[in-house]
């Protein structure tokens, strides 16, 4: 009898210890402010489309998941250092990056939008209109790569590490226009008075990915179905559908 005791302990003791084994402890990086998709509310709480989009993942995944601010700059390099496991902050999918990182597959994709002041009539896509003006992107971002290819040896370009240095500097005139993720554009400049759209979208890269170190194959199998999961079952569409009046899923 003791040894039937014994052996059923053993068994109970191995599936509680399978069922830990199952759950993750992963840290998530998001570039903070960058409004709509991570910032900060009114009392300080860290929200926005992919900070709900993470919340939601993790749970499906069975993850206790930790938040963690980094700027953008630092973000590759961080990863690879493992100061977190993942980074799910608006990065584009390109052959570069994926030299250094694995992606999931993509789970949503917006343009680039150039935005100005009202006053501002030139059409961006003139070089020759655009010559002296100054430009401003984020550091390191699809925009960035955008403008310097395009319009390097044109355009004097001013790079942030922050979104909202970016707008301050447009708003103060050392800017004529900024290039920035769509939605960004429109929650931080287009809220403003004075301000416009000033050129046609233009679509960049192969859509957003979560980034993950290339050896953490099977981690972003986990992540892939979370976010099929997600989507199939409509928390992906509930999300979305707080932060923006158009479809962003790739």
């Amino acid at each position: 009898m003791k040894k039937m005791i014994f052996a059923a302990s053993c068994a109970l003791a191995l599936i509680a210890g399978s069922a830990q084994a199952q759950e993750r402890d992963l840290r998530i990086a998001f570039d903070v402010p960058y409004a709509p998709f991570e910032y900060k509310d009114e009392n300080g709480n860290l929200t926005g489309f992919e900070v709900e989009l993470a919340e939601a993942m993790c749970e499906e995944m069975n993850a206790n998941c930790e938040f963690v601010i980094q700027a953008w700059d630092g973000m590759i390099p961080g990863l690879l250092a493992r100061k977190f496991d993942l980074i799910m902050s608006s990065m584009s999918i390109t052959p570069e990056r994926a030299e250094r990182v694995l992606f999931s597959e993509p789970y949503y994709n917006t343009p680039g939008g150039w935005f100005g002041p009202e006053s501002f009539n030139t059409d961006v896509t003139d070089m020759s209109a655009m010559e002296g003006k100054t430009v401003g992107v984020q550091r390191g971002t699809t925009m960035d790569t955008y403008v310097t290819e395009n319009m390097g040896g044109v355009v004097t370009i001013k790079r942030y590490t922050t979104a909202d240095d970016m707008v301050l500097d447009l708003e103060g005139q050392r800017l004529d226009v900024v290039f920035v993720d769509y939605p960004v554009g429109e929650e931080t400049v287009l809220s403003k008075d004075g301000f416009k759209e000033v050129g046609e979208p233009v679509k960049l890269g192969q859509g957003v990915g979560v980034a993950m170190r290339q050896r953490d194959t099977d981690l972003a199998d986990e992540v892939n179905a979370a976010l099929r999961t997600l989507k199939e079952d409509g928390t992906y569409d509930t999300i979305m559908q707080k932060y923006f009046a158009y479809d962003i899923k790739m």
